[in-house]
């Protein structure tokens, strides 16, 4: 797996604690060249991994970070970095050394500004692709971890920075909590763990509601607020959206269009995605996301299967692929009747955003088939007939992976 390496001693202990248990780790260094001394910290962590024997993936900050929070800026230019190190190493996994000091600081940064459900976790064991395997592994037994094993680590100055609001809970807000009250911070893990395991169910619940990569409106009026508020969440990412990246008012944008929104309405969200009200369906899409790979035809002779995403047509036909374009007409039905491309895909409630973009199939020059829509019976044989199977597939997909 990947593992976000600052050189600190949770993350050190962490990739210690990885090598003996016999993982392949690759590290991930990422220098916010926030302090002088950040260039020898990113080398001091180079010479641990070759030390170890540890690849290392690294990047020094290179443009301004956002206006606002320090340390949400921070923290959002580093999980940049770590999206695209988990691209660069083809990894599915990166692990985070937060500790369970970590999880009840977040839990009282939570409180303070005031939350629902999911922030009673404090921070979540998992999220996407990013795992924190020490959330029940306390700092102090972190630092007696290290020493037993004479392993060095660097000391960042700005965590012991009260002017940093996780630094003014852990130095100031949480000592004085615990003052007078021991083990209240062992109390408070226990509420972030049955929290997890509350939300967990939410979640459970919530991907129930998404089919087809859309969200039906009456199901999700029907649910409760944080059911409904974490399918939509769930259909934030799905399109694409980062994690975290909506606030308290996005969410309360995206249920007032779920619940009051007419058909064809959109809400433009953070990420470059936009949420639609879509004939009764709520659906997201990333407005900046690559185009679809091409799409190729595949045919061969077939004595006459089932297979759910073919047709089998006549033999001698000139077969083409085509897109939409004004004034395209299709035969339709069991009598063959002559309708509008755009009234066909109305009433199968094809997006319009997504009509330009459907790959069409033309026979000796007319439109033959609408890939999961409509076809042509002209051009078709009967079930179970032979005939010539076709499929429109992604450029690129192995013949051996099609049916």
């Amino acid at each position: 797996m990947l593992l976000g390496l600052s050189g600190g001693p949770d993350s050190m202990a962490l990739l210690i604690a990885l090598l003996e248990i016999g993982v392949r780790v690759t590290a991930a260094h990422f220098d916010h060249d926030l302090r002088p001394e950040s260039a020898q910290d990113a080398s001091w962590v180079r010479s641990q991994c070759e030390k170890r024997g540890v690849s290392l993936v690294t990047a020094r900050r290179n443009k301004p970070l956002r206006q606002g929070s320090l340390e949400t800026a921070a923290r959002e230019a580093r999980f940049d970095f770590f999206t695209a190190a988990l691209a660069q190493t083809r990894l599915e996994v990166l692990a985070l050394a937060h500790t369970a000091d970590d999880r009840v600081e977040s839990l009282v940064l939570n409180l303070r500004r005031g939350i629902g459900l999911a922030g009673l976790r404090g921070m979540p064991e998992r999220r996407g692709p990013f795992v924190r395997p020490m959330l029940a592994v306390w700092r102090s037994q972190v630092l007696e971890y290290l020493e037993a094993r004479d392993v060095t680590y660097l000391s960042d100055p700005t965590n012991d920075d009260p002017r940093h609001a996780r630094v003014s809970v852990r130095l100031n807000l949480l000592p004085a909590l615990a003052a007078g009250r021991p083990g209240l911070k062992e109390r408070l893990l226990r509420v972030c763990e049955t929290g997890a395991l509350r939300y967990a169910e939410v979640e459970e619940a919530a991907a129930s509601l998404i089919r087809d990569g859309g969200i039906e409106r009456a199901q999700l009026a029907k649910a409760p607020s944080p059911i409904r508020k974490e399918a939509l969440k769930q259909l934030y990412v799905l399109a694409g959206g980062p994690l975290p990246g909506l606030s308290g008012n996005h969410l309360a944008a995206m249920e007032r269009l779920a619940l009051a929104g007419t058909p064809g309405q959109r809400l433009d969200l953070p990420g470059h995605v936009a949420l639609w009200h879509s004939y009764g369906k709520l659906e997201a899409s990333h407005q900046g996301a690559p185009a679809s790979p091409s799409t190729e035809l595949r045919m061969r002779p077939c004595e006459g299967c089932s297979h759910p995403d073919s047709v089998h047509l006549r033999e001698g036909l000139h077969l083409e692929v085509g897109s939409r374009r004004p004034g395209l007409h299709m035969r339709t039905g069991p009598g063959g009747h002559r309708r509008k491309l755009q009234d066909i895909l109305v009433d199968a409630h094809i997006p319009r955003r997504l009509r330009d973009s459907l790959p069409l199939l033309f026979a000796d020059g007319e439109l033959a088939w609408v890939p999961g829509v409509a076809l042509d019976p002209r051009f078709a044989v009967p079930p179970h007939r032979p005939g010539i199977h076709l499929q429109l597939v992604e450029a690129g997909i192995p013949s051996d992976r099609i049916g």
